[in-house]
């Protein structure tokens, strides 16, 4: 594996923006110097920023939020799903890259009483990143991995993927550890102004850690042995998880979602060759659900957006507007857009690593099959319900724009016999599991898109019409594609060519797109 600064894109397989790390603490890259925990922290959140981008670019395309635009040729196998080695190539090398730079606080800080704040925190996104390579390849290098020694090794082996998540789970317990060692320390070192997501608040960042922990163990379930399956009583997070390193409308300085998909800092469109799918939009509109609410907020023009089957070339499939569909606001003018409920909110927005929403459902879940008691699942289900609605509601500068309580009751009276949406008229653990990950699915819409997708691959919900001929209505499946499986979908990407060139001794063989499974689906 090599290191790589940035994720390139190529075609319309398109990784995300790129992950420039402007916040770098090295001037010149020729002549190296070396850094404080506290110097490379920020930056390597700001990064990880970038590298979410990337992973929700991915998820939107292959978990159905995002369909081919009309305009646009040669999406070849991002419709096929017959991914070859070079397809979604950044989420692996770039995702090391970025482990080398938590790992490097951990060399720096292991052993140091007063930097344990930072080392708990480069801990525990070390170990979400980890969840997240397992989460898309499956066996990733991880005890040989990365420079722990003196003598990293270069051809690393691949541990099994159940292996890893129970190490990262370890790796949280410790961290959390950490943090109340530290905090018994007078002189340890506050995070401050290096942490750009909580702003120096080691209670959330303890959240965090029992909410990553949580969803190992949700999606881990009956498949890994964890050494502890309790969590500290910090509790889950309640708040958006929102990185912030001051994003503004400049050079390369912008939100990364917002560069990629809106416009660039000088006003040019962003990309433009992706639309939203025929099916998400069903959640909206009052083909499966109504809800007019969260429909205006993420999407141009709702209710009469335009939507396409992925897969579908038709000459008759509508190209995107100045800028993205997925911006509710009618001022279309780049240079100045922004500052607007939704997805992409605006340049100076927060990226979100973990939203509230995501955590309540999470907890929703873990309730529903007993992994914790602290909730009851109809509880968490409908504070996650409504932390969908105040992230979308939410303004860059953290106010909201609307009346989330009035249109949350608005939602729920407008879909009053859905179980999806009331929970209560779910009757079976089948049918409240089913509500759960729906409403996941619509919660991260373009939010974190990759985590759905993992939901999608574990639960096969939401629910999908395989029948042959099944319409954009009732399937987000590819009219083209090549998978053998019901669904019709993929099951994964596959390791990058650089893998097999530089560490092919150990990388796994014989890798489908179709029938190789990560160890928690189905």
């Amino acid at each position: 594996m090599k290191n790589i600064t940035a994720i390139i894109l190529s075609g319309v397989m398109l990784v995300a923006t790129s992950c420039n790390k402007y916040l770098d603490i090295n001037v010149d890259p020729n002549n190296a110097t070396s850094a404080s925990a506290d110097l490379i922290l920020p930056q390597a959140l700001n990064y990880t920023a970038s590298l979410i981008n990337s992973f929700n670019g991915y998820g939107a395309q292959v978990g159905g939020y995002a369909a081919n635009a009309g305009g646009y040729g040669g999406f070849g196998t991002s419709i096929t799903y017959n991914f070859s080695t070079a397809e979604y190539a950044g989420l692996f090398s770039s995702s090391f890259d970025l482990l080398e730079d938590y790992q490097t606080i951990l060399n720096k800080t292991d052993g140091d009483k007063n930097y344990a704040y930072h080392n708990a925190a480069a801990r525990i996104m070390k170990a979400l990143h980890y969840q997240l390579l397992v989460d898309t390849y499956n066996d990733v290098p991880y005890t040989e991995a990365l420079s722990q020694g003196t003598k990293p090794t270069l051809t690393p082996k691949y541990d099994a993927a159940a292996s890893v998540y129970k190490a990262c789970a370890d790796e949280l317990d410790k961290a959390i550890a950490t943090f109340n060692t530290g905090a018994a320390n007078t002189d340890v070192v506050p995070l401050g102004t290096s942490d750009i997501m909580f702003g120096g608040s080691v209670t959330k960042w303890k959240q965090l850690a029992n909410t990553i922990k949580l969803r190992l163990l949700v999606r881990g379930a009956g498949k890994v042995t964890f050494t502890n399956n309790t969590f500290s009583s910090d509790g889950f997070l309640t708040t958006d998880a929102l990185i912030n390193p001051g994003y503004i409308r400049d050079n390369g300085k912008q939100n990364p979602k917002w560069n990629n998909w809106a416009w660039g800092y000088t006003g040019s469109p962003g990309t433009k060759s992706w639309m939203p799918s025929t099916f998400i939009k069903t959640f909206y509109d009052g083909g499966k659900l109504t809800d007019n609410g969260r429909g205006k907020a993420v999407y141009y023009q709702f209710p009469t957006t335009p939507t396409n089957q992925l897969g579908n070339e038709s000459v008759n499939v509508v190209s995107c507007p100045d800028g993205t569909f997925w911006f509710p606001s009618t001022s279309r003018t780049g240079s100045s857009a922004g500052n607007t409920i939704g997805v992409l909110k605006g340049p100076n927005a927060g990226l979100p690593l973990i939203t509230a929403a995501e955590s309540y459902f999470i907890q929703a879940e873990a309730a529903l099959t007993g992994i914790i008691t602290t909730t009851t699942s109809a509880a968490a289900f409908n504070n996650g319900i409504k932390a969908s609605f105040n992230y979308l509601y939410m303004l860059p500068d953290g106010s909201i724009s609307g009346n989330v309580t009035a249109d949350v009751a608005t939602y729920l009276a407008d879909n009053s016999t859905s179980y999806l949406v009331n929970y209560g008229l779910a009757t079976t653990d089948a049918q409240r599991l089913e509500a759960i990950i729906t409403q996941k699915w619509i919660a991260l819409n373009f939010v974190n898109s990759d985590q759905s997708w993992n939901d999608y691959r574990r639960t096969l919900y939401p629910t999908l019409n395989n029948a042959p001929g099944a319409t954009a209505f009732q399937t987000f499946a590819s009219k083209v594609s090549e998978s053998t499986r019901p669904d019709r979908l993929p099951t994964r990407v596959l390791y990058p060519v650089a893998e097999g060139s530089y560490n092919s001794a150990n990388v796994p063989k014989g890798i489908s797109p179709f029938t190789s499974l990560i160890f928690w689906a189905k």
